[in-house]
């Protein structure tokens, strides 16, 4: 019912920032929470971000905290996650993940629909 592409990703040095964004396409016109998750290789997906269908709640990695920050745009369709102060160890593939009528989860399997994933590489 909802596709979404991420885009943004690409190669930065440490300390750099990259802004990924999630546009969404389809059901749209009906309420979804939308999460960020990363993998990087030879690891487990893991919760980077969260935030509910306005907006008005958004949740982080207690690691990430402070140097990440999610946001969107209805009228865009799209979530954004401004990454600033990135690190080697924050190199993974990125997903934004939705699911409708729900809240925020760190599990995975609690969402409907996934994004392909872009790469985020930092250099040391």
């Amino acid at each position: 019912q909802v596709q979404l592409v991420e885009s943004g990703g690409g190669l930065v040095q440490a300390g750099g920032s990259l802004r990924l964004a999630c546009v969404a396409s389809g059901r749209t016109d009906r309420s979804y929470v939308v999460a960020w998750f990363r993998q990087a290789l030879g690891k487990e997906r893991e919760f980077v971000s969260g935030i509910s269908g306005s907006g008005d709640r958004t949740y982080y990695a207690t690691s990430l905290k402070g140097r990440f920050t999610i946001s969107r745009d209805n009228a865009k369709n799209t979530v954004y996650l401004q990454m600033n102060s990135l690190k080697p160890e924050d190199t993974a593939v990125y997903s934004c993940a939705a699911v409708h009528g729900s809240s925020v989860s760190d599990i995975p399997v609690a969402y409907a629909y996934w994004g392909q994933g872009t790469q985020v590489t930092v250099s040391s």
